[in-house]
């Protein structure tokens, strides 16, 4: 029988007993409903057409002339759907929005005329604002900073088919009820919403409401969360905190982290850490090490030295590797993951927003155990003998596993209480501008358009 250390086997029987219970999760959790936030705008692109080169025996293909599309005609909206709208209009406030965005008085007086044309395009164009709304946000994008996060909802749930089907059913209040969140966190802003003491209480509370409707209504039956200004990770099943833990996350400014929706590939245990060239050049790193292997083997590295003169430095698994024992792949455009950290320290800090922009873990083992064990079908077994090897492994994902980095300043914690966090990236300001001003229209963007940085120092 093999001998384990203790930090080894209390690893192993923690990441154990998490698995077993998220394994028990409902089967819809492996379904297609719950695989994952995907950038379904990448997809939306049509596929290249190849077009022949025109030759002498060939000529050029005729240009196709395409008659111009008559637009579709509004819906028919019967005085009591319409009337239906407006009761739903003026009962926003509940959801943290402005009844008057949705122009109530102009709906009166087209019902008040009757059924027609007027009516059918009134009723139309507030609902789908509404739906708009309700489903991706009132925030407009440019207001949403560095909201890398793509919300699916619009693609699984079109307005047009939204409204169509709730005309049909004769159901407006319900079409709306089924676009909101269903994370229990949405259910306790909305509560808390009447209970406000002033107007700028009141205001962080239906920026954060609105938050959630940025992301994916539901996020799934299991996925790890991480919230930036409360520095806290928690890894939920069915909408309930089985695990937190306590992570670093970016300092405010060029390395803070951005907020994104993901999904874990693969778990890596021992990783390899390319130092990026700011390091290997700009500090010299490379140019001390490239002569003396000696000296870059003692300190963890393995250096190589391109044909063009470019130095490589790779450093080594080890206790001393900067991204510690484990790292979560999640490939994205920011070079943004979760990983653990040899210095321990940070975690103790009340203001744990020190890094290049990537998630340091505390407990990052016991969380690596549990997802090779949850979502790569490991034993409890393997998995502290892939940890305790000291040797790079990846073991790839067979099971989908969404990662949420997120950025809510009013929130429950991870003992359940509502409370507020420090706005440690200013990221409130724009949020509540918007919502000071009127509402704007919904345009096609679907992420922000700032600059990517692709934040891959853990130092």
């Amino acid at each position: 029988m093999r001998k384990f250390d203790g930090n080894r086997a209390g690893a192993t029987v923690g990441a154990a007993i998490m698995a077993l219970t998220l394994a028990s999760a409902p089967a819809q959790a492996q379904s297609a409903r719950n695989s994952g936030p995907v950038d379904l705008t990448r997809q939306a692109q049509p596929a290249p057409q190849s077009t022949p080169t025109p030759t002498v025996d060939a000529p050029a293909p005729a240009v196709p002339v395409t008659a111009p599309v008559a637009p579709v005609p509004a819906p028919h909206w019967t005085q009591a759907d319409a009337q239906a709208l407006l009761v739903a209009i003026k009962a926003v406030g509940s959801e943290g929005l402005f009844p008057k965005d949705y122009q109530p008085d102009a709906l009166s007086a087209a019902i008040v005329k009757g059924e027609g044309k007027e009516l059918d395009e009134t009723a139309t164009r507030l609902f789908g604002w509404l739906i708009e709304d309700y489903r991706d946000g009132r925030t407009p994008m440019p207001a949403r900073v560095q909201w890398f996060a793509v919300d699916p909802d619009q693609d699984v749930n079109p307005t047009q088919l939204i409204i169509a089907s709730a005309l049909e059913k004769h159901d407006i209040k319900g079409a709306l009820v089924a676009l909101l969140p269903t994370h229990p966190d949405y259910a306790a802003l909305k509560a808390a919403l009447p209970k406000a003491t002033t107007q700028k209480q009141a205001a962080q509370i239906r920026a954060n409401m609105d938050r959630w409707r940025w992301l994916a209504r539901d996020l799934g039956s299991q996925y790890l969360l991480t919230n930036v200004p409360e520095q806290m990770l928690r890894l939920t099943v069915r909408n309930k905190i089985i695990k937190s833990y306590k992570v670093v996350v970016g300092k405010p400014g060029r390395t803070a982290t951005p907020q994104l929706a993901e999904t874990v590939e693969g778990v890596i245990f021992n990783p390899t850490w390319t130092v990026p060239q700011s390091i290997v050049a700009g500090e010299g790193l490379g140019a001390r090490l490239v002569n003396n292997p000696r000296q870059a083997e003692r300190e963890g590295y393995k250096v190589t030295k391109a044909a063009d003169g470019t130095i490589y430095v790779v450093q080594q698994p080890g206790d001393n590797n900067s991204l510690g024992r484990m790292k979560l792949d999640m490939p994205n455009e920011h070079a943004i993951f979760l990983h653990d950290t040899p210095s321990k320290a940070a975690f103790n800090q009340p203001v744990r927003a020190l890094s290049h922009g990537c998630i340091r873990v505390e407990g990052a083992v016991e969380l690596a155990m549990t997802m090779g064990i949850l979502g790569a079908a490991m034993t409890p077994e393997d998995a502290a003998l892939a940890h305790t090897s000291k040797i790079y492994t990846k073991v790839p994902m067979t099971k989908t596993f969404p990662v949420y980095i997120t950025y809510f300043t009013v929130a429950r914690d991870v003992n359940g209480m509502l409370r507020s966090f420090t706005d440690i990236y200013n990221r409130d300001a724009p949020v509540l501008a918007s919502f000071a001003k009127p509402r704007e229209e919904h345009t096609t963007q679907r992420k922000s358009t700032e600059e990517v940085i692709k934040l891959d120092n853990p130092l």
